[in-house]
Parts: C-alpha cells; sequence; structure tokens
C-alpha cells in the first residue's frame, strides 16, 4: 500500500489534520497507509486526499476525512476491540477501522455498494473484516456485542438496537439530527449496562440513515 505513488499526499492529509485537531496516533497512521483514491470513482482520484467528502454514486458520499478521522479518534481503540461500521459507503472508512481494532463488522443498505467495497478491501490486504447488505439501523444482533459502534450516516434519534448491542462501557459515535442538520454524538453506554451518556462533538452534515429505526426510506 506505501509503494502507490500518493504517499506524499496521505502525509499532507495527516498534516492538515494534525491542525484542525486530530491527536490519535494510530488513527493518522492509519490515514497515512490506507489508500483512500482506490475506493474512490477513478473521475475523483485526483481529488482523494483532498479534506473534502466527495460524492461515490447513488446519492452517497465518501464523507471528509477529518469528520472519519475525527469519528474513530473518539472510539479511542487499542486494536482489542469488535467494532460495527453502519453504512460501510466505499469502504474507506472500513480499512480504517480495520487497521484500528481486532474485527470489524460493516453493514450497508445498498448491495451495489456492499459488493464493491468488500471487493476493494479483500484485494487489498483488509482481512479482519466482514461486509453484510442489510438494515444498518438495526445493528447487527447475531455477532453482537460490539465494543464499539460508528454510524456514517445521520439517525433522527440514537436507534435502541444499536444501545442493546453495545457492551457496557462501549461508544457509539453516530450523527444525529434533521436531515439537513446534525450533530456528531458521542453515546457512552454505562458500565452498569442501565443506561447512557451522549455528548455532542461538532455540527456535521451527513446523508441520511434510512430504515426501521432511521428516517423512512422512500417509496
Amino acid at each position: 500500500m506505501s509503494g502507490d505513488g500518493y504517499v506524499g499526499y496521505r502525509s499532507k492529509l495527516v498534516e492538515a489534520l494534525q491542525l484542525k485537531g486530530v491527536r490519535d496516533m494510530a488513527v493518522l497512521r492509519a490515514i497515512a497507509t490506507v489508500p483512500r483514491h482506490l475506493f474512490l470513482p477513478d473521475t475523483l482520484r485526483h481529488q482523494a486526499y483532498e479534506d473534502v467528502a466527495l460524492p461515490i454514486g447513488a446519492g452517497q458520499t465518501i464523507s471528509q476525512p477529518f469528520v472519519q478521522a475525527r469519528s474513530c479518534e473518539l472510539m479511542r481503540l487499542t486494536g482489542r476491540e469488535r467494532v460495527l461500521e453502519i453504512g460501510t459507503g466505499s469502504g474507506y472508512q472500513t480499512a480504517l477501522l480495520s487497521m484500528l481494532a481486532e474485527t470489524v463488522f460493516s453493514i450497508e443498505r445498498l448491495p451495489e455498494f456492499a459488493r464493491r467495497a468488500n471487493e476493494v478491501l479483500k484485494e487489498n490486504g483488509f482481512t479482519n473484516v466482514t461486509v453484510m447488505h442489510g438494515d444498518g439501523t438495526m445493528g447487527w444482533k447475531a455477532v453482537s456485542p460490539f465494543d464499539a459502534i460508528v454510524v456514517s450516516a445521520a439517525s433522527p434519534s440514537v436507534p435502541a438496537p444499536m444501545i442493546e448491542q453495545l457492551l457496557p462501557g462501549g461508544r457509539l459515535v453516530i450523527p444525529v439530527g434533521s436531515r439537513d442538520d446534525q450533530v456528531l454524538t458521542l453515546v457512552t453506554r454505562h458500565s452498569d449496562g442501565t443506561g447512557y451518556d451522549t455528548m455532542d462533538i461538532h455540527d456535521v452534515r451527513f446523508v441520511p440513515l434510512l430504515g426501521e429505526f432511521g428516517f423512512a426510506v422512500p417509496q
């Protein structure tokens, strides 16, 4: 991965993220390593290492690297965790998580995105990842519980299944709000499992989380 000709661009992206306040060295190393350009359409590869969100088709986007880095940082991963990602999308954040956790499970609502992301991940050696097509708002009960969950789409509220599938003391990072304006929110389940605390991080704008416990799927 390091010999692909984009190393310098990734280094500049890392520097930009550090200036914005990203401090977790494991997260920065992952961003310096993962070839973001391979997760983009060919026509957008020249923008791969700009700190911007980019369209990937079907009304979906690959999120801004700063937001993805901040989300990963908020989970405080040590490399020993089981992580659930809701919204595989391009698979880029999935690859970052692959380097930060022991095992990653990722759910994607659009089957063609799930298939493509799985192909790119496997081709590039991210083997501790399992991608499934399904309704991410319901979590993934069969392989729960999880140490951490990250959601890559905006929900009107915190979906109950995600809390239920989070281990006591576990952390959920999710954009919460309307379809147009959201706040990146850190949810921490109480150590006794009886409830959870929330913390607003900063304003964000994501595509809506569609499904049974999110926004209604257009008919």
